[in-house]
């Protein structure tokens, strides 16, 4: 054991050993019998695959580069594939997402074939939650069309296109089901009779965990959906997932209690104070899902979201057992098994699988792997603090761990407050190879769920309707100042960290509060007054309606909370990263600030990455972006990690 000052510790973790274990499976689905899901690629330029298990266990990349399964509908994307059994194997559908076009092909048959054309006009055509229905010659999916130049010049609408390719050329060949009457839809799940259809819809200014619309329809034998009603869901009513039960009965999550709770046909399944759905910020994200045997797979919780089975007779819930503690919204079913993705404080995420015959659970694909000796994990506390008010700040605690160094007797650790994005979102407790990068060096972290995340019920998000650099930046600065009271942490060495939204707190937090010595502000917003006419994607253009309040209302409240309009506020060292394809927090946020910031002698440093959009994907980048932000730290806090290149910091 080596006596060494925080932050000098030396680590096997470094960061090409982080960036190359970033992401997660995703969009599992079943496949006949077979399990699919997509993967990530960081050291392939950051693309997605798609990956089959087959029947033996092993595994197949489907894709090889540079195919790229992900959609930008939404910018954020969601399910990007679908498949159905056929003759000559499974036909597959997927996204392609240089060219946003949808794709066909079968393994082993060739390469993808185009279903879709492409479109000059503004952000072109885009497709997601492919369903082919090779019974109708069709799949069916959401179509997201920009019909203008500008970022709201845009319409979705659920489609069928046709599977023999007469579209790839001929937008007019792709079939509307419905008409146009939501701004965002769902894509359409049929009943098990093929007689009715579902989907979830909404419009500005709510955003889907304000309220959403359940639609239900009828199917028409020419394939056209008739009889279009809502049957549940209002403004504030965020309805989060529906789906059809083998019955038949319409199977949904409504947070109409307060709570994401189940329901069926209107009638609560298990009506509990905790959250059987989320936020919907991906289409195709799925909390739930019905068994053939009239059982249901959930993941509910609060804070972390247990994988379950729920009978909808009794309400009881039984957890499946296995080392995991936290699952994404990512299930799928198929027959009596369950295909989820589930990770823990000790192991990343993993493709788990469910027999509920039997109730064992077991890993099936993607599994973890020890990246280094797992004593160089950090070793996570769940901690509750207390805000303004006396309200619950509900925070993920990582100290400095490192089992050959111990720091000097009497010494306090710097930490870094880390704040998520969304800000409508949760910060998981799952192992971080990013967060054991500053951990096992002898800084430590601190995740704050501030008020406005989800996880905790309504009433803990709607703290920040209205209060978006208020009760975020005063809960951070809560968990810091508490840290250095109890003697946690060094008062004279906190930092705060976060992306996108996070990244705004970071900079709100730099420029309204003293608590920090510096900070990195990733991807961020801090001109509310441009991000909110028009410097950012139609999904979120609305989204400060209720984030900072209706700007023909309270227009001042957008100045006086944006760090662009207070630079001479920020006197606090900073590193500010951002990704020049970024179309949600585009950089012109971050020149206008910095020439805010000009010839005011604080120290800091801007690095801007080609071909990155709004979150890092490429290990190249997050590389050079972990190794920036520790050197950050060394010149503020004083310390000397080694073999870390020295970040030149302007002022």
């Amino acid at each position: 054991m080596r006596t060494l000052s925080y932050g000098s510790w030396p680590s096997p973790v470094d960061a090409a050993l982080a960036a190359a274990h970033d992401g997660r499976p995703d969009d599992v689905g079943f496949v006949a019998d077979e399990v699919w899901w997509t993967a990530p690629r960081p050291a392939e330029g950051g693309r997605r695959t798609l990956v089959r298990r087959h029947a033996d266990g092993t595994e197949e990349p489907l894709l090889p580069a540079p195919w790229n399964v992900r959609s930008r509908v939404i910018e954020y994307g969601g399910r990007p594939w679908g498949a159905a059994p056929a003759d000559t194997g499974p036909l597959v559908v997927f996204v392609h997402f240089s060219d946003q076009r949808l794709y066909a092909f079968t393994p082993g048959g060739g390469a993808p074939r185009p279903l879709t054309p492409l479109s000059a006009v503004g952000g072109g055509l885009r497709w997601i939650e492919p369903d082919p229905r090779p019974e109708r010659g069709e799949v069916w999916c959401v179509l997201e069309e920009f019909t203008g130049e500008g970022p709201t010049d845009v319409r979705r609408v659920p489609v069928a296109v046709p599977l023999d390719g007469s579209a790839a050329d001929d937008r007019g060949a792709v079939r509307e089901l419905a008409p146009e009457r939501h701004r965002f839809v769902t894509g359409p799940r049929l009943s098990p009779d093929g007689s009715r259809v579902a989907w979830l819809a909404w419009d500005h200014p709510r955003m889907p965990w304000d309220g959403t619309e359940l639609i239900v329809a009828d199917v028409g034998p020419e394939g056209t959906f008739r009889d279009v009603r809502t049957v549940a869901g209002g403004p504030e009513e965020s309805i989060a997932q529906a789906d059809w039960a083998p019955d038949g009965t319409l199977l949904y999550a409504s947070d109409r209690t307060g709570w994401w709770n189940l329901y069926r046909d209107g009638q609560p399944l298990c009506a509990r104070e905790e959250e059987f759905g989320g936020p919907l910020w991906k289409l195709g994200q799925r909390w739930f899902a019905p068994l053939d045997s009239g059982l249901i797979a959930v993941l509910h919780g609060r804070g972390a979201a247990a994988l379950g089975i729920l009978d909808p007779e009794t309400g009881e819930v039984v957890d499946a057992a296995g080392p995991w503690t936290e699952f994404a919204p990512a299930l799928a079913a198929h027959g009596e098994r369950v295909a989820a993705v589930g990770a823990s404080a000790h192991s990343g995420y993993e493709v788990v699988e469910l027999d509920t015959r039997t109730g064992r659970a077991r890993v099936i694909g993607a599994p973890h792997e020890d990246a280094t000796d797992p004593a160089y994990y950090p070793k996570p506390q769940i901690r509750t603090f207390r805000g303004p008010g006396g309200r619950e700040i509900h925070t993920h605690l990582y100290p400095p761990h490192n089992p050959g160094c111990r720091a000097p007797e009497g010494e306090r650790p710097p930490y870094v407050i880390w704040a998520h994005g969304g800000p409508t979102s949760r910060s998981p407790l799952v192992l971080d190879l990013e967060i054991a990068y500053f951990t096992s060096r002898g800084i430590g972290v601190a995740e704050v769920n501030y008020g406005g995340s989800t996880g905790y019920g309504r009433e803990y998000r709607n703290r920040l309707r209205g209060q978006w650099g208020v009760v975020d930046v005063e809960d951070c600065a809560a968990v810091a100042l508490a840290l250095a009271q109890e003697g946690t942490a060094d008062p004279e060495r906190l930092a705060v960290r976060g992306g996108s939204a996070g990244g705004w707190t970071s900079a709100a937090s730099l420029a309204a509060t003293d608590v920090y010595a510096c900070g990195t502000i990733l991807y961020p917003i801090l001109d509310l007054t441009g991000w909110g006419t028009g410097e950012t994607h139609d999904f979120e253009s609305q989204y400060l309606e209720s984030l900072i309040g209706p700007y023909a209302e309270v227009p001042g409240r957008y100045t006086e909370r944006s760090p662009a309009e207070h630079a001479e506020s920020v006197t606090a060292p900073f590193l500010l990263l951002q990704g020049l394809d970024d179309v949600i927090c585009p950089p012109v946020q971050c020149e206008r600030f910095l020439d805010r910031m000009a010839g005011r002698g604080v120290p800091h440093a801007y690095l801007t990455f080609e071909g990155e959009g709004h979150g890092f994907r490429r290990a190249e980048t997050m590389v050079r972006a972990l190794e920036a932000e520790l050197s950050l730290y060394a010149q503020v806090f004083g310390m000397t990690p080694p073999g870390v290149p020295v970040l030149e910091l302007n002022r």
